[in-house]
């Protein structure tokens, strides 16, 4: 069971890094071509769209490496914690992103307010550019993905906290009221999940074999008080209510035999 959640919550936390992944990349590649595009014309541009193309930079390399390490690293308290407090972070940022392509919110038509400045929407930034209402539905694309970004880092930060719970579950000492009855495992490491993988390899080529029985070499062996051997049936016989069966010397047997009505 322990390891079941351990594996689903691994994969809902490596399909929101994704989505954030995705989310940042919409943004770097949308900012990177209005900032190439300005380059090129030389069009002023507002320090903020260099900003945005920052965050959604980092924003890539972060859930870019939280994909890859989520595999090894997915619950450790010193990486959770880091990952939890970037997570903050880029909330904050986000909020930050869409705010600065807010004019998206609007229907693009007529006057829109772009990262070029306020234009008539049918108008263009020049021969084979994209005219302003283009540019405006770009970044409503941006708004739309800030927003997405924004609600699934504020996912991956609870998501985080109970990835580190359910480590510490796994490695308590089997089921009890301290871990609520979970099956965690005792020994830590990479030896100990070693150990569990040969037990485990060693039940299922003989799952039905049976405890060994004990051998005669491994018993130790009882005396008397005088050193001797002991034995429980006395020296002449057999015991019964403190009487000797056959008393030493007149040691005799039936001389006749009762008839069981067996035919002859």
């Amino acid at each position: 069971m322990g390891a079941k959640s351990g594996l689903a919550l691994k994969a809902l936390q490596w399909f929101i890094r994704g989505v954030q992944f995705l989310s940042c990349a919409v943004v770097l590649a949308l900012f990177s071509y209005f900032l190439a595009v300005a380059s090129r014309h030389n069009i002023n541009i507002p320090t903020w769209s260099k900003a945005v193309e920052g965050i959604s930079g980092v924003g890539v390399l972060y859930t870019l490496l939280g994909l890859l390490l989520l595999c090894c690293l997915a619950g450790h308290p010193f990486t959770s914690a880091i990952a939890i407090l970037l997570d903050v972070a880029f909330v904050g940022a986000f909020i930050y992103v869409a705010q600065a392509n807010r004019g998206g919110a609007s229907s693009c038509r007529n006057t829109v307010n772009t990262v070029f400045g306020t234009h008539s929407a049918a108008d263009s930034l020049g021969s084979g550019l994209p005219s302003f209402g283009q540019i405006c539905r770009m970044q409503k694309a941006v708004l739309a993905v800030s927003i997405i970004a924004i609600a699934f880092f504020l996912i991956s930060a609870f998501v985080e906290i109970i990835l580190v719970r359910h480590r510490r579950k796994e490695h308590r000492f089997g089921p009890s009221p301290a871990n609520n009855y979970t099956s965690g495992y005792g020994r830590r490491g990479f030896f100990g999940r070693f150990s569990r993988r040969k037990h485990s390899e060693e039940e299922a080529i003989n799952p039905n074999v049976l405890p060994e029985h004990t051998h005669p070499e491994q018993v130790r062996p009882s005396y008397n008080a005088d050193g001797g051997p002991y034995n429980k049936y006395g020296e002449s016989g057999f015991h019964h209510d403190g009487e000797t069966a056959y008393p030493e010397g007149t040691t005799t047997y039936p001389s006749t035999r009762q008839d069981y009505g067996y035919a002859r």
